[in-house]
């Protein structure tokens, strides 16, 4: 076999690693869904109005204040496993869920702290520097993917996103286009956590299945960013390559 020849199957095996990942992400949902013993598209109706209303909102200033914090967090904690992360998360749903929607709601920025520390080691992982702006809005691009409760295929998930200026206003902007998605998603946890007896226990399964989607779902986008690089190909000759390779796990 000819080394062209090995390039192409190593390629043909890294897109079908992480079309095994994106299938992987794909199927924690339904670990929440036996525990609560409910459809995600009812779980919003379990929240009162006024949280409805203003889930966008919270939603916003969730990842205003975990754009922040996980930035300057990376001077002082290093990035951890991903097994330590999920764990964290888990435990932290566990303490939300136990008081009900008023913890619920304080345990959210933390939690999405959490997550976009964890999305930021990943970029790192994959070669990428989490403190330039560029990165950072890779890193939030990760969250306008459908959580682990939504039907999605995930595969335009912006990782060759048009390149613009990137300024503390641009950053925003993109928090602004990605919350109205995640605020459905993160509203979905927070009406699991107020599941009557079962609220500790969801939130524990919830931030479990929630951190391991974005882990896996990161390690997708920046895997294909650094594959669309590292062959020189487009957009959409990678998204195209990449929905065979889904079509085949």
């Amino acid at each position: 076999m000819t080394g062209t020849e090995l390039a192409v199957v190593d390629r043909d095996k890294e897109m079908l690693s992480l079309a095994r990942r994106h299938k992987r992400a794909g199927g924690v949902g339904l670990q929440v869904l036996n525990i609560i013993g409910g459809q995600a598209e009812n779980l919003l109706e379990r929240l009162p109005d006024r949280v409805k209303n203003r889930l966008e909102e919270a939603t916003t200033r969730a990842l205003e204040t975990a754009l922040y914090a996980a930035h300057r967090s990376r001077g002082y904690v290093p990035d951890q496993k991903g097994w330590l992360n999920t764990a964290l998360t888990t435990a932290m749903g566990a303490a939300g869920g136990a008081g009900g929607l008023p913890t619920a709601l304080a345990e959210l920025p933390v939690t999405t702290t959490v997550l976009l520390r964890a999305i930021q080691g990943i970029a790192w992982e994959h070669g990428y520097d989490p403190a330039d702006p560029e990165v950072q809005k890779e890193c939030l691009a990760v969250f306008g993917s459908a959580g682990p409760l939504e039907d999605d295929d995930g595969v335009d998930m912006a990782f060759l996103s048009a390149r613009v200026t990137i300024t503390g206003a641009t950053l925003h902007g993109i928090i602004g286009r990605v919350a109205p998605r995640l605020g459905v998603v993160l509203g979905q946890k927070l009406a699991a956590q107020t599941v009557p007896i079962l609220g500790a226990a969801a939130g524990a399964a919830t931030n479990y299945a929630y951190t391991s989607y974005y882990q896996e779902m990161a390690a997708v986008h920046f895997g294909l960013k650094r594959y669309a690089e590292e062959t020189g190909r487009d957009r959409e000759a990678v998204v195209a390559e990449f929905r065979k390779a889904l079509s085949r796990v």
